[in-house]
């Protein structure tokens, strides 16, 4: 689960991390009273969206020469004009895709006095099997970038469960990131205040980028992205409360109530897979023969019938699936359960589009029957591969 920027800094200033001081605004209206409660004289207007690249990004219903997602604003009326610019508008960046996202908040934030900017993130290296810090001098820049023209520049460091981030750890943190003086002594205290955060709140993922060392030579975390891990969301109902569905894809809100791993894609062809290594298969053989997946979708190994019908609604709900590849390996899940599952959600929902069953494993026997006695118009497949090229040969030819 992903949340905002504004609402990042809210769980990292608990911790007591340095940000700035700021206001979340939902509605134009209440702009001018969200900068009349900062210092100014400078202030930058945020867009609040779950995808990166806002700086940079344009937005759709504005001249091409207008300015992106995050705008620096020199007085009130310049915060307020920015305001009634940005609300309600579509931003398309390198994250977004060409669809866009609708800016529904803006974080109203004082202005920082900007020496030097650095990246810093928080994530699970499942290299080591440790929570590991990267960091680099070059902040601001996409990370990728960096990671592909200089990755001599970025730093790693795994942290021991055991010790936390010790003084040791914080030296080397701060000699990467060339640090000194009081900046120094402000990481000695952040590194492991965020380290503190990430576990604490079972984060997957915590950048900040940039962290910036300021002209008065201390540290200010100036902006932040915040993961958390899904399967441990039951122990933070706090952070579960931050959570902005307007933000996320239908589907994948609908799949989310049923305990579905759906991600959606660009594609044409609707999977449901059991298994995530099954189901990235199914994919990447999609793609060799020539078309794109629409989903990734896992029911996982003891789904019951209601899932299975549950994740043939969500496939059939997207206008872009073209043909439908069920591709099962029964071992804890019954292969008779999913063709349970398939043939009363077809007859609920109806099928438009051409569907390909592969079925394998415990119970495929009768799961096979039950697919053929259905009378449904379904193509059966003997293997992944003979399923693949059925269903790219269908949604060609349909």
């Amino acid at each position: 689960m992903n949340i905002h920027e504004y609402q990042a800094k809210q769980v990292l200033k608990g911790f007591g991390a340095p940000v700035a001081d700021g206001v979340p605004v939902f509605r134009a209206s209440e702009a001018e009273a969200a900068a009349n409660k900062l210092p100014g004289p400078l202030y930058v207007v945020k867009s609040q969206i779950h995808a990166g690249g806002r700086g940079k990004g344009k937005f759709k219903e504005l001249p091409a020469d207008a300015k992106g997602g995050v705008r620096l604003a020199k007085s009130v009326a310049e915060v307020v004009a920015n305001a009634n610019e940005m609300l309600g508008n579509t931003l398309v960046t390198k994250q977004t895709g060409p669809a866009g996202k609708q800016v529904n908040r803006l974080y109203i934030e004082d202005g920082a006095d900007i020496e030097r900017e650095l990246y810093l993130s928080i994530l699970v290296d499942r290299s080591v099997g440790r929570v590991a810090f990267v960091v680099s001098t070059e902040g601001g820049m996409d990370i990728e970038t960096v990671a592909h023209d200089t990755p001599e520049k970025i730093v790693t460091l795994a942290i021991d469960p055991e010790k936390g981030v010790t003084a040791q750890d914080a030296g080397k943190l701060n000699a990467a990131l060339n640090l000194s003086g009081n900046a120094a002594k402000d990481g000695e205290k952040l590194f492991p205040l965020l380290y503190d955060a990430f576990t604490t709140k079972d984060m997957s993922l915590l950048e900040v980028n940039p962290l910036i060392v300021m002209k008065n030579g201390h540290l200010r975390v100036l902006d932040a992205k915040v993961s958390f891990d899904n399967n441990a969301l039951f122990r933070h109902p706090d952070m579960v409360e931050l959570r902005d569905t307007t933000e996320e894809d239908a589907k994948e809100i609908e799949a989310s109530k049923y305990d579905l791993a759906y991600v959606a894609l660009d594609g044409n062809i609707g999977c449901m897979v059991n298994g995530a290594g099954l189901a990235m298969a199914t994919m990447d053989i999609i793609k060799l023969y020539g078309e794109e997946p629409a989903n990734f979708l896992d029911v996982g190994g003891g789904a019951s019938k209601e899932k299975v019908t549950a994740a043939f609604k969500i496939i059939t709900a997207d206008p872009n699936v073209r043909g439908i590849l069920v591709n099962i390996f029964g071992g804890i899940m019954k292969c008779d359960v999913i063709a349970e599952g398939v043939v009363a959600a077809v007859k609920e929902v109806g099928l438009k589009v051409p569907l390909v069953v592969r079925l394998e494993g415990t119970n495929v026997e009768l799961g096979k029957r039950i697919i053929r006695e259905s009378g449904l118009n379904v193509t059966p497949a003997d293997d992944l591969d003979d399923a693949a090229q059925k269903i790219v040969q269908a949604v060609k030819g349909n």
